[in-house]
């Protein structure tokens, strides 16, 4: 359940910041949850300069949202400290969210930051490159592919429908080779339960051709103007991956802006088949 907990945003003083935390206090109003803005310095001696200016960007979102948010200082680096910070229970953080700028530069060539600080935690992140939108949340692109992994995502398909009125579009790649086919029906046959049991409204569509899978992704969901994209991370996501690119880091970085919701598979649910 999402209610009553925290919601983490990685604060770095930057315009990005500022977007996720407008994203946190929209999420967290509906939630019912605490804002957190999280911020990792490299040295001890930093922690006290950075705690006064985290507190002064948290009075300021206050006075914009009010809303107050708690705040954090860690020492540590990002692509470690704030997953396990995040990770850590008693933190009581649900979710995270961060602003990133997409992939630029080097990073093109080093792999998306965004997604090795993401791949660090156990719980989700939604990733943002803009301001939210005053809409409401009620359009969720749910991709499906031949993995299992992509039954963990209706765990939370399902609880942001307990909150919001949702409807998730469920989009599915073309494919001919027999095998995959038959494991993304399974996938389907399951979402179908499990939202159907739940009262969720839901449609699937299908890519209009193979391969650029996650282009016409994106561009499905800049058509139908959804609200979030949900994601599995790279199970067992390593260094080849941020080198040669992982298929969910062309969406974290989409050009549309969409705002994405990366959950990492969990070692706890690997072959469950209900929860």
């Amino acid at each position: 359940m999402l209610n009553g907990k925290n919601i983490a945003v990685t604060w770095d003083f930057t315009e990005m910041s500022e977007y996720a935390a407008a994203h946190a206090v929209k999420l967290a109003k509906h939630l019912n949850c605490n804002v957190l803005l999280l911020h990792i310095v490299k040295r001890e001696s930093e922690r006290a300069d950075a705690e006064q200016r985290l507190q002064e960007a948290a009075e300021k979102i206050n006075q914009n949202y009010d809303i107050m948010p708690l705040t954090q200082v860690v020492v540590g680096d990002i692509f470690r400290s704030i997953g396990q910070f995040t990770s850590d229970s008693k933190n009581d953080i649900n979710m995270v969210v961060m602003g990133t700028h997409g992939m630029r530069g080097m990073q093109k060539i080093t792999g998306s930051w965004a997604l090795k600080v993401i791949a660090s935690s156990t719980v989700p992140f939604i990733v943002v490159q803009d301001m939210p939108s005053e809409k409401k949340l009620t359009d969720i692109v749910f991709p499906v592919d031949f993995r299992a992994e992509n039954k963990e995502k209706l765990v939370w398909a399902i609880n942001l429908a307990q909150y919001f009125t949702l409807k998730i579009h469920i989009f599915k790649e073309l494919v001919e080779d027999q095998l995959h086919l038959k494991k993304i029906n399974s996938n389907l046959l399951f979402a179908d339960k499990f939202l159907s049991k739940y009262g969720i409204e839901y449609e699937i569509h299908t890519a209009k051709s193979k391969g650029n899978f996650e282009t016409q992704l994106v561009d499905f969901a800049i058509d139908i103007n959804a609200d979030l994209i949900l994601v599995m991370t790279t199970k067992n996501i390593g260094f080849t991956d941020y080198v040669f690119g992982a298929s969910e880091q062309s969406i974290i970085a989409n050009n549309a802006k969409v705002p994405i919701l990366c959950v990492n598979p969990r070692k706890d649910l690997a072959g469950s088949s209900s929860w």
